[in-house]
């Protein structure tokens, strides 16, 4: 039943996630204003949501133009679908302009589509059916709409400041059958304080960067070097060390400076073992080289501590749950000059059990006379009960639309739904699905997408209709 209604929608599902998906909603610090609290393009992807929610007869709310909701429904009882529409950045190989999807016979292809635009349209388009269809509706239902959730989430944090919070609610920004728990998440900055010196090196590094965002291996690292001393050799152990390493990159020569490439594999932070840190594997090489002595005391933390570790075995922090899994290190941004030193950007996840806080102060403590720790945020783990009427009444959804009996789990990544005391990730990745979620040539089949809708519209009807 609830398949084929949505198959009566499926052009102007196509038709409104096009539109959203063209919009490049990269957080922008450099045109932040009280206009644009996150830059123009997070702005006008939900102004875009605003439109064609006014546009099916649903009322919008704005929240100083950083997120807002769509009000559907009506009851006591508030069900939140808490989604966003910004996205992280396209990243470079793509076969296809990121940002101007492509559809073909069988998939949608452009930055967003499977986080968290795609699902976000799924969960619209569900309550929008059941409005068409002219339900009795027993509970309110906000769609609420976040503009900053690849960075800071400074979207949901203005939005609970003054706005009701739900009862309950899903995230659709994961995978099926059903996300009950979620490790806890914190960013933060180890930043080079000290600044020694030494006799005149073989190699000067002037400068290393690799990384955008911090929830994302960075799939690009280069250094920027004046090589006093055997420009060849230094050349020369590169190409050895790439090979060694399987690696893809290049060196080149401009103005006596040494420029050295490395090319790795970018994927969400939550998972950084499964990528390629291009900028770790540079830090390692560059730790081989007879560097000045602040570029090799910045390269020798990050080989001794960050490199070839992503499960915080390094740090002395390795921790692991039989629920909630290992805790996960990335280090997303790499910095350096030799004018101001450096800084490692990591994302650190964590299950239930790890005080965070006393280890924290612990390796500070160690580090203390060269580096220091700045912590930018910190999210504490999330837990609903699996067994919770609500959450079963999810899974019966998922479980009659699919036939597929997994059962709930918890994640690494971080949803929305950690807003919510009783709030969990609800799709819309499924088992089968290619995971391209924070990399290149990012896609939704049309499969997943609508069998993602109807599982929303069952699972909407059985919380906010039957009651």
């Amino acid at each position: 039943m609830w398949r084929e209604k949505v198959a009566q929608y499926e052009d102007q599902i196509i038709e409104d996630l096009k539109g959203l998906l063209a919009i490049e909603s990269v957080r922008d610090d450099s045109l932040m204003s009280k206009e644009t609290p996150v830059g123009p393009g997070p702005r006008e992807a939900l102004e875009y949501m605003y439109k064609i929610s006014e546009r099916d007869g649903f009322k919008s709310v704005d929240i100083d133009h950083i997120a807002g909701r769509i009000e559907m429904g009506k009851g006591d009882d508030l069900f939140g679908i808490l989604c966003h529409v910004d996205v992280v950045p396209a990243g470079s190989g793509w076969e296809t302009a990121p940002f101007d999807p492509v559809v073909t016979e069988d998939r949608v292809i452009a930055r967003g589509t499977l986080d968290d635009k795609g699902p976000t349209i799924a969960a619209y388009y569900a309550v929008k059916i059941l409005n068409d269809m002219n339900v009795d509706f027993k509970k309110r239902i906000h769609m609420i709409i976040g503009t900053d959730e690849e960075s800071g989430w400074m979207c949901t944090d203005r939005y609970f400041q003054t706005e009701e919070m739900p009862d309950l609610g899903i995230a659709p920004d994961a995978d099926f059958p059903l996300i009950h728990g979620e490790k806890g998440i914190t960013t933060f900055d180890i930043v080079q304080t000290s600044s020694p010196e030494g006799e005149t090196p073989e190699v000067e590094l002037k400068a290393l960067n690799a990384g955008e965002r911090y929830n994302m291996v960075p799939d690009f690292a280069e250094a920027k070097m004046v090589v006093r001393e055997k420009m060849d050799h230094t050349i020369q152990s590169f190409e050895n060390f790439l090979a060694e390493h399987e690696l893809s990159g290049q060196s080149s020569v401009d103005n006596g400076s040494l420029l050295l490439q490395v090319e790795g594999k970018s994927v969400h932070g939550m998972d950084p073992s499964i990528g390629i840190n291009a900028g770790l594997y540079l830090v390692h090489f560059l730790n081989s080289l007879q560097l000045d002595a602040k570029a090799a005391q910045f390269v020798q933390f990050g080989d001794r501590y960050l490199y070839d570790s992503h499960f915080g075995e390094k740090l002395d922090m390795a921790y692991e749950t039989e629920e909630m899994g290992r805790l996960t290190t990335n280090i997303g941004v790499i910095s350096y000059t030799d004018v101001d030193g450096g800084h490692y950007g990591v994302n650190l996840r964590y299950p239930t059990g790890f005080d965070f806080n006393q280890q924290i102060a612990d390796f500070t403590e160690r580090i203390k006379d060269h580096f220091e720790i700045d912590v930018n945020t910190h999210q504490e783990p999330h837990y609903v009960d699996k067994n919770d009427p609500f959450v079963q009444k999810l899974l019966t959804a998922y479980r009659n639309q699919t036939g597929d009996m997994t059962e709930p789990y918890t994640i690494g990544g971080g949803t929305y739904a950690r807003n919510l005391e009783k709030g969990v990730a609800f799709g819309a990745m499924f088992k089968d699905s290619v995971d391209l979620m924070h990399q290149k040539n990012e896609y939704i089949t049309k499969k997943q997408l609508f069998d993602a809708t109807a599982i929303y519209l069952e699972a909407i009807h059985a919380v906010c209709v039957e009651d």
